[in-house]
């Protein structure tokens, strides 16, 4: 079997083609869901919150 160049372009085509697909079904899977939803909202996250188990600290009132 002789490997010419459209014989490695065919094959890097559908190994991207298989990609694409593969990660198409995993994106738009259901059981997903849940996952995205939650990494849709991270940029809206409060940078300033405590780590987790620690209580937040009292706010400071700025009129003494």
């Amino acid at each position: 079997m002789d490997m010419d160049i459209g014989m490695i372009r065919g094959l890097g085509t559908l190994v991207v083609m298989i990609a694409f697909i593969g990660l198409s079904l995993w994106v738009f899977n259901r059981r997903r869901d849940r996952d995205f939803a939650e990494a849709r909202l991270l940029p809206f996250v409060d940078d300033h919150l405590p780590p987790a188990g620690q209580a937040p600290a009292a706010k400071r009132s700025s009129g003494q």
